[in-house]
């Protein structure tokens, strides 16, 4: 005899059962939505331009870190315009720190196709929005619902978790994200898909969350397959990962007076267009000799100094560890080519990624 809990729970994996779904979501939505500096006032429609960047700028960060940089990009560039007119070199000043910098490239990029193709006004389909650069097929569907109200879902990270929980989704990810995809269209609102996508990505940021998921406060509570069989914290199903070998290599910090020595980093590439100090490559079976050897040719160094221990940064891909050598050249040293110097005290305007910034920092201690 199946009890009645289970049937319940057969029931609830179907989703033609789900059409009450979406209002439910909306009146949650509408009493509980997240303040969130690129979401205009409820009722009011949203500025394409800002939707647009704090979706690139989402990418890969949290909302906690975004907020600031977004209040200064769009006090620096107001528009799309603006940031097109902008230098690529200042967009990555202003981006620095953020990190996954190739976002900063396609962003002025996107801005700079904006402008001429389209007269700066975004395309309002996703297709057309796909065509742009760094606008991939989940960035163009949350700018197509929540800018223009296009009747399609975008899924991101929060979404994955409440529709694999809603649905019990066995599947691991990545293998599961098509069916993900096509259980969370089921749950758009008949006219509000913004507000649908949205209303989705603020339940799993505040109640469906990855540990301790808030049952009893989730609207969706009733119905919740995941719920109902007591294994909520399980999904969605993750697919082991694999870390990437550590890389190590080494940076050179070279002051001169109150000047320091940098470079700036080829425009492809990882960090492409960042600024750094010197440095060897980032090899898997590097040692500190070989690294060493990699050191910028200067008449005035007679010697580097090693400093102590080592900076330690994780990419998406690899971990790294860099060793920090250090030395220090008369007032009249001239930069090797390609190189430049700078002065510490303006060091917060240059565009140094945050491992750069670890390096510097440890140099100076």
């Amino acid at each position: 005899m199946v009890s009645s809990a289970a049937a319940k729970i057969k029931r609830q994996e179907l989703p033609a059962e789900s059409a009450y779904r979406p209002a439910l979501l909306l009146d949650w939505y509408d009493r509980h939505r997240r303040r969130l500096p690129w979401r205009p006032p409820a009722g009011e429609q949203a500025d394409p331009y800002r939707v647009w960047l704090s979706e690139i700028m989402l990418q890969q960060t949290g909302v906690k870190t975004v907020g600031p940089y977004f209040e200064k990009f769009v006090a620096r560039w107001p528009d799309v315009a603006a940031l097109a007119r902008a230098s690529l070199d200042d967009v990555l000043r202003m981006w620095a720190g953020l990190g996954y910098y190739s976002r900063a490239r396609n962003l002025h990029a996107c801005a700079v196709a904006v402008l001429r193709d389209h007269g700066g006004v975004f395309p309002d389909t996703e297709d057309g929005l796909r065509k742009l650069p760094g606008i991939g097929p989940y960035t163009a569907k949350a700018i197509a619902a929540i800018a223009f109200n296009v009747r399609t879902m975008p899924v991101d990270g929060n979404i994955e978790r409440v529709v694999s929980r809603l649905y019990a989704v066995e599947e691991p990810l990545p293998q599961a994200k098509p069916r993900i995809q096509e259980l969370a269209a089921t749950l758009l609102g008949s006219d509000r898909a913004g507000d649908s996508a949205q209303a989705l990505m603020d339940l799993g940021s505040s109640i469906c969350t990855p540990k301790k998921p808030a049952c009893a406060l989730c609207p969706l509570n009733d119905d919740c397959v995941a719920r109902l069989r007591g294994d909520q914290e399980t999904f969605p199903r993750k697919a082991p990962k694999k870390s990437g070998e550590l890389r190590r290599g080494a940076a050179f910090v070279v002051t001169r007076g109150d000047e320091l020595l940098v470079r700036t980093r080829p425009q492809k590439g990882l960090l492409g267009g960042m600024t750094e100090v010197p440095g060897s490559e980032w090899l898997s079976g590097q040692d500190d000799r070989t690294a060493l050897d990699q050191a910028p040719a200067m008449k005035a160094i007679s010697r580097w100094h090693r400093k102590t221990g080592v900076v330690t940064h994780v990419f998406t891909h690899f971990p790294l560890e860099l060793v920090i050598y250090t030395a220090t050249v008369p007032a009249r040293t001239r930069a090797p080519e390609g190189m430049r110097w700078v002065a510490v005290a303006t060091l917060a305007d240059e565009a140094l990624p945050n491992v750069m910034r670890k390096a510097i920092a440890h140099a100076l201690d």
